[in-house]
């Protein structure tokens, strides 16, 4: 589970855990300066694992900056030599920011990119590698976001990551059927998580008042985010043998708004 310290990741892992399933809990635990607002830290990711071994199941905490091959690599590695083997990824990471496109540098460009597009490629890369090495099925579920599958102004950099996404993941379905490994996509709308409430404080809701669907402007002032358990539950349905006969199906969790 990337992106684990907390919100949709933390959320999500306590419920592969309430399955049954142990869970590797990951995430950056670190700072980026260029982003306006703090990301989980090792303290968050400890209180992560915590929740998932109240379930009964083990987890173990690994840091990793998903950008980062050898770190990827290094615990996927280790999760294996755990647990014998890695049955599921839910890549969960990423980072979101709001500006005019003309106003994004190179290095901020970068970050979203590297760490939405460039940690989902190499997270499954690696966990499909090890799946395919113990010829053993698996399920890679991805997060993406309504604007992977839409527009919106001030998220030109954003929104392309998570396009990306969508298409990566499609083609990861094709590619990887043949080994038994499932590539799936959750698209969520705004989320009530730690992310969110930062933007909010730091940037105002104009960002969220651009975006609007059928349960009205996306901020927090009108409670309306969706809860991290709705994520949570689509992350582990498209995991599960109930979705057993669905591959590259990207699942909008959005109370209607790419409907419009």
């Amino acid at each position: 589970m990337t992106g684990a310290a907390r919100g949709v990741g933390r959320k999500t892992a306590e419920r592969y855990a309430e399955a049954g399933a142990d869970v590797i809990v990951t995430d950056i635990c670190s700072e980026i300066s260029t982003l306006p607002y703090d990301l989980g830290t090792r303290a968050d990711l400890e209180r992560t694992a915590d929740l998932v071994r109240d379930t009964g199941s083990e987890a173990l905490v690994i840091p990793v900056d998903v950008r980062d091959a050898s770190a990827v690599r290094d615990a996927v590695e280790t999760g294996v030599d755990r647990f014998g083997h890695i049955d599921f990824l839910a890549a969960n990471a990423g980072v979101w920011d709001s500006r005019p496109f003309a106003d994004v540098d190179e290095a901020l460009f970068e970050l979203v990119i590297d760490t939405n597009l460039k940690g989902a490629w190499l997270s499954a890369k690696y966990i499909a590698r090890q799946a395919i090495q113990h010829e053993k099925q698996a399920s890679i579920v991805i997060t993406s976001s309504i604007l992977g599958q839409v527009g919106a102004a001030w998220s030109a950099h954003y929104s392309a990551s998570k396009h990306g996404i969508i298409g990566f993941t499609k083609s990861l379905a094709l590619e990887l059927g043949e080994y038994g490994i499932r590539a799936n996509v959750v698209s969520p709308t705004g989320i009530d998580t730690p992310m969110v409430e930062k933007m909010v404080e730091s940037l105002g809701t104009e960002p969220f008042d651009r975006i609007s669907g059928p349960v009205g402007p996306m901020n927090l002032l009108d409670g309306n985010l969706l809860d991290p358990q709705d994520v949570a539950e689509a992350h582990l349905w498209l995991a599960s043998d109930a979705s057993g006969a669905v591959t590259g199906a990207v699942l909008p969790i959005d109370a209607g708004m790419t409907a419009k």
